[in-house]
């Protein structure tokens, strides 16, 4: 009985190590400071919300099972904007917090950067799950690459 039990430990430590290898944290030091910089004075959640999202919605992603979008004053300036756009201003962030129940389960980011996009998800705790063009996060949003440069929640005003 004891060496199933400790075959069965060794089995989920094993597991756990896979999965987290799954994670694609190419920039640790780029995720840590974009995350400081969501968080400087009143923080993201003091940033508007984003258009269809003006509280939690239940989600149907991987994102968790409800979620909470916030925008950056780039991305509100050009949402106000008279003038329909093509793509995000670089300096555009976008967080989506997913939660599972009231519990935070990940913050997930876009900032639009020269270039492109830089993307990062961190667990509920601010840990860098994923960072710099992780394959999952840009195969997911490339189908919306020529409709609404990569973002998938909401439109480029037109």
């Amino acid at each position: 009985m004891r060496a199933r039990s400790s075959a069965f430990a060794l089995f989920l430590a094993a597991a756990a190590v896979a999965v987290a290898g799954c994670a694609q944290n190419d920039d640790p030091e780029g995720a840590k400071q974009l995350y400081a910089k969501i968080n400087e004075g009143a923080g993201f959640r003091s940033w508007r919300r984003a258009p269809g999202f003006p509280a939690r919605k239940p989600s149907f992603t991987a994102h968790s099972d409800a979620v909470e979008i916030f925008v950056s004053p780039q991305v509100s300036a050009a949402l106000d904007g008279p003038t329909p756009i093509t793509s995000w201003p670089d300096g555009s962030i976008i967080v989506k917090e997913g939660f599972t129940g009231d519990t935070r389960k990940l913050v997930a980011v876009m900032e639009k950067r020269a270039g492109g996009w830089y993307w990062a998800e961190y667990d509920g705790d601010g840990d860098a799950l994923y960072s710099g063009e992780p394959k999952v996060c840009v195969d997911c949003h490339d189908n919306r690459q020529s409709y609404s440069d990569w973002v998938y929640s909401f439109e480029l005003p037109r």
